[in-house]
């Protein structure tokens, strides 16, 4: 007989079907009309009717079921009782199959941590950039991000009306990543995508000492990582504070799963343990392949300004 999954894989499994329920509340809410935008500390830092719904249903279905696991959502929300349409309480069966790693096989619920991104990307939901816009997942444990699930609420939305819309991709370190093809941008091109709304002139300044042929700008950390692991660009280079635990955590899980690699500016790894601050204070640097060429070449000056 085959062994009951164990709870890192039920964790996962879960986080997928939760992350499909939140991709049609956030579909939801846009056909609606009315986003219910409310700015937090100004007009970049945006939040919609659903990011917090869909925090709401995010934390609210896990907790249920891995009630002693930390969850961390980055949106502060008022405690309030959870409208049971909110509740998602499937499983994907595909993750359910898949074998664990030996090393997470005896892990427990109170050792691990979920950091939530509800709607990563909310300033371009904003503005009907659509296909900018993620909903992150991520799970860590031994404060290193072990698991992430990604969710594209509108994939494919421009591909005509009969394309299925959206996506989920999800990875576990040592399983692998799934929902998507793996795709390495040509030899000797250097593309780098960057922020589309917290630009700088030290994020300039950054991203031109690296010399690239091209650059991407788009929203969204979760929307970038994507970016590196289908071969559109081959470094997300972003030279300053802003990008917090939430919004890396499932997209280095699944970048790790693959091979790749994310740190701060100056190297060091990100921790996601449960005390950790918020703030990713000393910038991202992530690639798919040839971390070192991108991280040999950026500026002292760069690394100087911005302190871990």
């Amino acid at each position: 007989s085959m062994a009951s999954p164990t709870l890192l894989m039920r964790v996962v499994a879960s986080a997928y079907s939760v992350a499909e329920k939140a991709a049609t509340i956030v579909r939801k809410v846009m056909a609606g009309g009315d986003l219910g935008i409310v700015e937090k500390s100004g007009a970049n830092d945006l939040q919609t009717k659903a990011d917090r719904l869909v925090q709401m249903s995010i934390c609210a279905s896990l907790a249920r079921k891995f009630p002693k696991a930390t969850i961390i959502g980055e949106e502060e929300l008022p405690p309030e009782e959870v409208n049971e349409e909110l509740i998602e309480d499937g499983y994907c069966e595909e993750i359910l199959k898949k074998t664990c790693p030996a090393q997470y096989t005896g892990i427990k619920e109170e050792e691990l941590v979920i950091w939530v991104d509800p709607l990563d990307g909310t300033k371009e939901y904003t503005e009907g950039l659509l296909d900018h816009v993620t909903v992150l997942i991520g799970i860590a444990y031994g404060g290193k991000a072990i698991a992430g699930v990604i969710n594209q609420p509108y994939y494919n939305y421009e591909a005509g009306a009969d394309a299925v819309l959206g996506r989920t991709i999800w990875g576990v370190l040592g399983v692998g990543a799934f929902g998507f093809q793996l795709t390495e941008v040509p030899a000797g091109k250097h593309i780098i995508v960057t922020t589309r709304s917290h630009g700088s002139t030290l994020v300039n300044d950054c991203i031109r000492a690296l010399n690239p042929d091209s650059i991407i700008r788009v929203g969204g950390a979760g929307n970038k990582i994507i970016q590196l692991i289908e071969g559109k660009a081959s470094a997300y280079v972003f030279a300053s504070p802003g990008c917090k635990k939430w919004d890396t955590c499932a997209p280095e899980a699944i970048l790790h799963a693959v091979g790749g690699k994310i740190t701060d500016i100056h190297g060091n790894s990100f921790q996601y343990n449960k005390e950790v601050k918020h703030m990713n204070s000393a910038g991202v640097l992530a690639t798919l392949r040839n971390y070192d060429y991108y991280a040999s070449r950026i500026p002292n000056t760069v690394k100087q300004s911005l302190v871990p």
